[in-house]
């Protein structure tokens, strides 16, 4: 207590209220965040709060610090499966070191993302911060930050790579030849390409993947193969009509994302074709519902679980890295073959 009481300025007996739980003493709750700031700061550990909920008042038993926690600070999570694979790949990371993860969805409200950090930023059991989004793209941090442990994760600020944040994104580029390349090795020579929409980060790097598969394979790259659509199945659905009504049309088609890989399927389908033979299909992110098409569609795996998991051990375990800051880790998707590539 008297190591606590000198770094926080304090007297000792002030320290000995707060680390008994003891209500009837004046601290403020600066204080007292101060005082228990430094208990963890000086290393020292405070036995677990045991009593329930409904202890009575004359219960004085020690109160707990409670677990360590790393607040998932997100824009929005319910319309995509993507970041709630983030945040199982988080949670999971930090219990198995003994941290939780709270998730807070800010909706792109500033205002309620600064309430959000006032209310734990001067919590001394928060670890750090993870802020994400739900799509791949630029963000600019809120000033609150720049004093916090940070790991971004699926964004990356205008100075990524030059002493900026650790930045955690997706491999996209290499996915985009990954997908591509399946294709090629199985004989397939023109190869349709419907992408997403062309503003998002996501279609922009996995059109560049597509195009460096060609490249490396000496294929010649065709803009009437490309489409643009929307992600869906609708939109695919009508630009695989499309590609199939080209004078030479593709014999395999890449879509940007498994939905729009159904909807290409389906439009194939409706040609009187099959797949995999004549038309190989293959899609992207892994969803589950890629598993139960008819047939099972191969796809590449966008790697949302391992990238909440590895922004957790950064923030847990930022020593490991070579710089801690101003670093990008692209995470590269594996393919997951299944039935809808066919040999040409």
């Amino acid at each position: 207590m008297t190591d606590v009481a000198t770094l926080a300025g304090v007297s000792q007996s002030s320290v000995s209220f707060v680390l008994n739980g003891m209500t009837g003493a004046k601290i403020s709750e600066k204080t007292r965040l101060k005082i228990l700031s430094c208990v963890q700061q000086l290393g020292y550990t405070l036995p677990v709060y045991r009593k329930s909920h409904h202890a009575g008042a004359n219960d004085r038993s020690p109160p707990t610090l409670g677990r360590p926690f790393i607040l998932y600070l997100v824009d929005e999570i319910s319309t995509s499966p993507h970041p709630v694979l983030s945040v199982d790949g988080a949670k999971d990371e930090a219990w198995k070191n003994g941290v939780l993860v709270v998730v807070m969805t800010t909706r792109t409200n500033a205002d309620l993302e600064a309430a959000i950090l006032d209310s734990f930023l001067g919590n001394p059991l928060l670890v750090g911060i993870i802020y994400s989004t739900i799509f791949t793209r630029q963000i600019e941090l809120p000033a609150k930050l720049q004093n916090t442990p940070l790991v971004l994760l699926n964004c990356y600020t205008a100075n990524a790579g030059n002493g900026g944040n650790l930045s955690i994104i997706p491999s996209e580029v290499l996915g985009g030849i990954i997908a591509t390349e399946q294709l090629i090795k199985a004989g397939h020579t023109r190869i349709g390409f419907i992408n997403g929409e062309p503003w998002m980060d996501a279609a922009k790097d996995r059109l560049k993947g597509y195009r460096r598969a060609l490249v490396s394979a000496d294929l010649c790259f065709d803009p009437a193969l490309v489409r643009e659509a929307d992600w869906h199945m609708a939109s695919a659905y009508e630009c695989t009509r499309q590609l199939m009504g080209l004078d030479d049309p593709p014999s395999a088609i890449f879509c940007a994302n498994d939905l729009m890989a159904i909807g290409c399927i389906n439009a194939i389908k409706s040609l009187g074709l099959d797949v995999p033979s004549p038309i190989s299909v293959i899609g992207y992110d892994d969803q589950e519902i890629a598993r139960h098409t008819h047939p099972p569609l191969s796809s590449v795996l966008l790697p949302n679980y391992e990238m909440g998991q590895i922004a957790v051990d950064m923030l847990l375990h930022p020593s490991q890295g070579s710089k801690p800051r101003g670093r990008t880790i692209k995470v590269e998707g594996a393919f997951v073959q299944r039935q809808t590539i066919g040999i040409k």
